[in-house]
């Protein structure tokens, strides 16, 4: 059965559906020997390049799905290759597997980033429709009071549209700096820095502690990688209606 060019591109692990549409419309993609566009469809039999590269659609036909999570520091980029020679993320990722990034985080944001091989688990995860919570834990110059942290959870209006925290909670703190752990469901650019920033308070510090349900282990150091366990990878399987897959053929 035919499917969207996009979809297939990120079932065999070469990008997420995003990136996928992203390349499609650079014209980097090619369906049979032609400049593909946005809408085309393709079977697996179909020939799909990227970059002037066949790509084997059914080499992750079925496989095993891995998830691996990385504890970003500060200053590395979330992109595969930097202009400007910075280090990214994919610098610390193990080989053997076309990874895919699962949300990025800005480059003064630390914290926990999911990367998978499955292509489709990557794009309903980062689908606002199915809402998957994200935690983040800030560091703020200043602090709240009952009538911002009403209107966090009430939305603000933003440049790019309405944004509200899920919930806001009180993580301590002394002096000028107060620590807030905050909860969202989307992934716009920047967002819990802007909703702050609403409020003319300033974010000096930002960590991701939680994405769907997977939270960042404190003993887990910058920049190194930790493989979620079966029943993890299941969950998120789970929570976004995929069936678990355990074999492994590669073609």
């Amino acid at each position: 059965m035919p499917e969207r060019i996009q979809k297939l591109i990120a079932n065999a692990g070469y990008a997420s559906r995003r990136e996928s549409e992203r390349l499609i419309e650079k014209g980097r993609v090619t369906l049979n020997n032609r400049p593909a566009k946005l809408g085309d469809k393709a079977s697996l039999s179909d020939s799909i390049t990227i970059d002037g590269k066949k790509i084997n659609l059914h080499r992750f036909k079925e496989r095993e799905t891995k998830v691996i999570l990385l504890n970003k520091a500060t200053g590395v980029v979330c992109t595969a290759k930097d202009e400007k020679n910075r280090d990214t993320v994919f610098n610390y990722l193990p080989d053997g597997h076309r990874w895919i990034m699962i949300g990025r985080l800005d480059i003064n944001t630390s914290g926990l980033i999911l990367f998978t091989n499955n292509g489709e688990l990557a794009n309903r995860l980062m689908h606002p429709s199915y809402e998957i919570e994200r935690e983040y834990s800030a560091r703020v110059l200043g602090e709240l009071n009952s009538d911002h942290i009403n209107q966090m959870l009430n939305g603000v209006s933003l440049d790019d549209g309405i944004a509200k925290f899920d919930r806001v909670q009180s993580g301590g703190g002394e002096g000028a700096n107060r620590w807030y752990k905050v909860v969202i469901k989307e992934g716009r650019k920047r967002e819990v820095r802007r909703v702050f920033e609403y409020f003319n308070l300033q974010v000096s510090r930002l960590i991701r502690i939680r994405f769907a349900g997977i939270g960042l282990k404190q003993n887990l150091k910058q920049n190194q990688v930790e493989e979620l366990k079966p029943h993890q990878v299941n969950s998120l399987l789970t929570r976004v209606g995929l069936q678990k897959v355990k074999k492994h053929i590669q073609r």
